[in-house]
């Protein structure tokens, strides 16, 4: 019996791939021409894991305050672990009282929530709540930074580590880009009763010298913007330049971005603003098939069913520029006839969508259902009428 590799064109003319779908080598979209000013920059489709645009992505560099990312999700893991709720309390101790840069002005020895805390750390980007946080929680800033490394390591940041809670300049404090995505999406997906944190565009804490309220607006210049935007954190050291770590939402898509190393506020807010506008401009998500849809009818050889359907088990979406719409080749791979017998859920096939210049998705078929084999005389049968007849299922 000779078997031949079946490849079938699909009729989706309407579309042009553009890259691999989130998994865990996230793929690359063909990207149109866009420049930055960024030292370091990546910008994520949320729900294909698409990366649309990347600047020295995987390149070390340092994180500053959008380590607080880290540093509360620690938080949102000990109150979804209900170690922690909200009205807990953490004593504030001299070292964080201390703490210079950018503060929630806590009071030293007494006793503030998680709730006001968490707002400190997010909206008000306090080292001094960050300080806090990791004392009450790990007994000291250091132990607290290992488990911020540890966190990351499981969450699958291959390119990050933490010296301390607040981003503080320190040479092995480091993390990529791409990792700070990584961590954001992560968040987003993890912790969404949480995440509307990051939203909060004011929080008032604490009283000035004078007795009145000191309330300190979010840092994140998106957030005062159209561009859909709904958190995370900015971050700025000398040594790392003016960083941001975003995501925005339109409709049903959302995508989020990174960007670091620029020289000012005010290009951190336009840069961040342009390239987000430039993502939901050019490109859109496009979805191809739904779990369970059938992508194929395999011929069988030998089996008590002349065909077995081909499914995909997880749905399949694509990013991709609206400009390549067309032209999208979708080809189903596999050795035809598939023997009998066929077990249900058995890899047999896989579906490759390419374009030109851009990577090829790849995904699995699975068969649908169980294939028995025929007996004895139906074999005999089945044999002769295929070398007579011959396969129709190559094309």
């Amino acid at each position: 019996m000779k078997t031949l590799s079946c490849y079938v064109r699909l009729a989706l003319p309407a579309l042009t791939i553009a890259g691999l779908l989130f998994g865990p080598n996230p793929a690359t979209a063909a990207q149109p021409t866009f420049q930055t000013k960024a030292r370091q920059a990546i910008m994520i489709d949320f729900d294909t894991g698409t990366v649309l645009f990347e600047k020295d992505s995987n390149s070390p560099m340092f994180p500053a305050s959008m380590s607080k990312i880290m540093t509360a999700l620690l938080v949102f893991d000990e109150l979804r672990a209900g170690r922690l709720q909200m009205d807990s309390t953490f004593r504030v101790s001299e070292k964080a009282w201390r703490m210079g840069g950018s503060k929630m002005f806590v009071s030293i020895n007494t006793e503030i929530k998680i709730a006001d805390l968490l707002r400190g750390v997010i909206v008000q980007s306090g080292n001094d709540a960050s300080i806090v946080i990791a004392e009450g929680i790990s007994g000291t800033e250091e132990s607290f930074a290992e488990r911020m490394t540890e966190r990351a390591r499981e969450i699958g940041l291959t390119g990050t580590q933490f010296r301390n809670a607040t981003g503080w300049p320190d040479p092995e404090h480091y993390t990529t880009a791409r990792d700070l995505a990584t961590l954001a999406i992560f968040l987003i997906r993890e912790y969404p009763e949480f995440y509307t944190l990051y939203s909060e565009r004011e929080f008032t804490y604490g009283k000035s010298l004078q007795g009145k309220p000191i309330s300190q607006g979010n840092r994140n210049p998106l957030l005062y913007t159209s561009v859909g935007a709904d958190g995370l954190k900015t971050g700025y050291t000398e040594a790392s330049g003016f960083g941001l770590t975003a995501s925005a939402v339109r409709g049903e898509r959302r995508l989020v971005m990174v960007i670091n190393g620029l020289n000012s506020v005010r290009a951190r807010s336009s840069e961040s603003e342009r390239l987000i506008n430039w993502g939901f401009r050019v490109f859109d998500n496009y979805p191809l098939f739904q779990a369970g849809d059938t992508v194929e009818e395999a011929k069988v050889w030998l089996g008590d069913s002349g065909t077995v359907p081909l499914v995909i088990d997880e749905p399949l979406t694509v990013t991709i520029p609206k400009s390549s719409r067309r032209g999208m080749q979708v080809k189903v791979m596999y050795d035809s006839p598939i023997p009998a017998p066929v077990v249900a859920g058995a890899e047999v096939a896989r579906i490759e969508i390419t374009a030109p210049d851009m990577q090829p998705v790849l995904r699995p078929l699975i068969t649908a259902q169980d294939i028995d084999r025929l007996a004895f005389f139906g074999r005999i049968k089945s044999a002769i009428g295929f070398i007579i007849f011959g396969s129709s299922s190559d094309s």
